[in-house]
C-alpha cells in the first residue's frame, strides 16, 4: 500500500510560513563624526544597530535592539539606566582608541532617518559609550515610551523599549 500525498498540506505550507514568520530586523546606521576641534585619529566609519518589532500583544508594542560595539569596543557593560534612558561604556580597540567623535541615527534601512535619534555613541578619552534614550518619544495614547530591558549579549548592548497603542 502506498502513503497517500496530501496536495492541500503542500500548498498550503507556503501559506503558513509566511503567516508565521517573524518581522525581519531593521537596520540603524549611525554616524561617527569627529569633533571639529579634536586630535587627528583613526576612526570608524560608523556603526550598525538592529531592531526587530516583537509580535503583537493587546495595549501595546515593544522592540527589540542591539547595537554592535563589540566591532570597535572590548569590555562593553552598562554602566547607568533609569526608566528613560540606558547607557553602555567599552574599551576602544587600539585602531580607535585616540578617535573623539560623537553620532547618531543617520540612515534606516537604507533610507534617511529624520526623527529623533533615540539612540547616540560618544567616542571620547579611550571609550565608547552608547546611549539608548527615550526622552520625548511619545506613544500613540500621549506616553513616553518606556525601555523594558537593558543587558548585554555576546558582548554587545541589547535591549527592549515599547509603548501603549
Amino acid at each position: 500500500m502506498q502513503p497517500k500525498f496530501c496536495w492541500a498540506l503542500l500548498l498550503s505550507l507556503p501559506l503558513s510560513l509566511a503567516g508565521g514568520a517573524t518581522a525581519l530586523a531593521s537596520t540603524i546606521e549611525l554616524s561617527v563624526l569627529p569633533l571639529l576641534d579634536g586630535p587627528e585619529a583613526r576612526c570608524p566609519e560608523g556603526l550598525i544597530a538592529h531592531e526587530t518589532p516583537r509580535p503583537y500583544a493587546e495595549g501595546g508594542y515593544s522592540t527589540d535592539g542591539m547595537v554592535k560595539l563589540r566591532d570597535i569596543a572590548t569590555n562593553i557593560r552598562l554602566s547607568a539606566s533609569d526608566r528613560f534612558s540606558a547607557t553602555w561604556v567599552g574599551t576602544l580597540k587600539p585602531e580607535y582608541r585616540n578617535c573623539q567623535a560623537s553620532g547618531g541615527m543617520v540612515r534606516l534601512d537604507g533610507e534617511d532617518y529624520e526623527g529623533n535619534s533615540y539612540l547616540r555613541i560618544q567616542l571620547v578619552n579611550g571609550q565608547v559609550r552608547a546611549i539608548l534614550d527615550m526622552t520625548g518619544m511619545g506613544d500613540a495614547n500621549g506616553y513616553t515610551t518606556v525601555i523594558l530591558f537593558k543587558g548585554l549579549r555576546d558582548g554587545n548592548p541589547r535591549w527592549t523599549w515599547g509603548g501603549s497603542d
